[in-house]
């Protein structure tokens, strides 16, 4: 699995930022005419550069793409979902700076697609000259190597300056963004930058997207406890009347409330819950119910759990993924990335690991053995019908693949 510092700035500490511009420059020509540069900067760059040049881009003007019209901007605006709340702490934590640092804020979202601005009037002349107008598509396939387009396929915190951006009309920028995701799922949202020229680069600046795209986040937890709040309003009188095991949760699968059962945060949910009832890994054969804003769950009698495909798919950095395929429907699980590690080793060790063996593999320190069985009972409680122990492995009668 491909990992990125994430305080990785454009410039490295106690390098001469003119030197470093000029070996940076060199480094581009070599790899858009297909050479091998004799000076390579950051790998997060350089991955990016080959992306860009693998799907065709253009290095002197990009692909062109169109802005979306005002309608659909506002279309997105509402459906991103990036709320009015947390937007606000977008804008009061990143625009009175760079109002006064000669740059603009912006805001896009998952596809790329300009949905805010904001800043210095004098930055947003030449940003439309750029074309980095609302409406705009600023994702690596569009314009290549920038902090934004990179950030969302990279899912961390990135600064771009000056001839690290694949396109060299804009070179004249820099660029610091850091991807927004849903505290709900972790699925990414769009992602906040500010841009301006490139002499005002300031390697503070990408701490500081950072860390307010941070408190934007939290501001979208904050949230989800509010609706949470609400369904377990809804849900307490209901678990009351009933005898046995039940449990409410979000669409997500967060649990509300439940009753009978031991606590839980949260549990795995199929990617349609369209029928009466559904498989869950936690549970087993499950009815479900539809109340406002949520789900209720009853477990059935339990039944011979039918044959199952199970998919480790760690391709994408940051976004990591355990999905399931059984007769009775498939889900799709995000994954940290210390518990996509371990699925993954298990993954392409079928024989199972140790806890001594699996902290050499994830530590390079064998004793480390707490932390390993910790993870695991993390792992276990959720997907319980999918894991053995002694040794730690996938039950031997699935099909496991595991995509790298």
């Amino acid at each position: 699995m491909r990992t990125h510092r994430l305080d990785e700035t454009a410039l490295p500490v106690g390098a001469d930022s003119r030197q470093y511009a000029r070996a940076v420059a060199r480094a581009h020509d070599a790899v858009v005419s297909g050479c091998r540069p004799a000076v390579s900067p950051r790998q997060l760059i350089v991955e990016s550069w080959h992306r860009a040049r693998r799907q065709g881009i253009d290095p002197d003007h990009g692909a062109g793409s169109r802005p979306v019209s005002a309608g659909d901007v506002e279309r997105r605006r509402v459906t991103c979902g990036i709320t009015e709340d947390a937007l606000l702490v977008l804008r009061s934590g990143l625009v009175p700076a760079a109002e006064s640092a000669g740059h603009i804020v912006v805001v896009v979202d998952v596809e790329g697609r300009v949905l805010w601005r904001d800043g210095q009037p004098g930055v947003f002349r030449r940003a439309d000259r750029l074309g980095f107008v609302e409406g705009a598509c600023w994702l690596e396939d569009a314009v290549g190597t920038n902090a934004i387009g990179t950030a969302l396929v990279e899912g961390v915190p990135v600064q771009v300056r000056s001839a690290e951006h694949y396109v060299r009309s804009h070179h004249a920028w820099t660029c610091a963004a850091a991807p927004i995701r849903d505290p709900r799922d972790g699925r990414l949202l769009g992602a906040v930058d500010v841009s301006g020229p490139a002499g005002t680069m300031h390697p503070s600046t990408l701490a500081l997207v950072r860390a307010v795209a941070g408190l934007a986040e939290a501001k979208l937890r904050d949230a989800h406890r509010t609706s949470l709040d609400r369904l377990r309003a809804v849900a307490a009188p209901l678990l009351a009347k009933i005898d046995g095991q039940a449990l409410v949760v979000d669409p997500n699968g967060w649990v509300a409330a439940s009753t009978g059962l031991p606590p839980l945060d949260r549990i795995a949910l199929p990617d349609r819950l369209d029928s009466q009832q559904a498989w869950l890994p936690a549970f087993g054969a499950c009815s479900l119910e539809p109340l406002p804003e949520g789900i209720l769950l009853r477990p059935c009698e339990p039944d011979a759990p039918s044959a199952a495909r199970v998919v480790v798919d760690v391709r994408r950095s940051g976004r990591a993924a355990l999905t399931v395929h059984r007769n009775s429907g498939n889900w799709t699980y995000r994954l940290s990335g210390r518990h996509a590690e371990i699925l993954l080793d298990l993954a392409e060790n079928r024989a199972g690991r140790t806890a001594a063996e699996l902290a050499g593999q994830l530590f390079g320190d064998r004793t480390r053995t707490i932390t390993v069985r910790a993870e695991m009972s993390r792992l276990r409680k959720r997907f319980g019908d999918l894991l053995d122990h002694r040794p730690y492995r996938f039950l031997a009668d699935l099909e496991v693949t595991a995509l790298r």
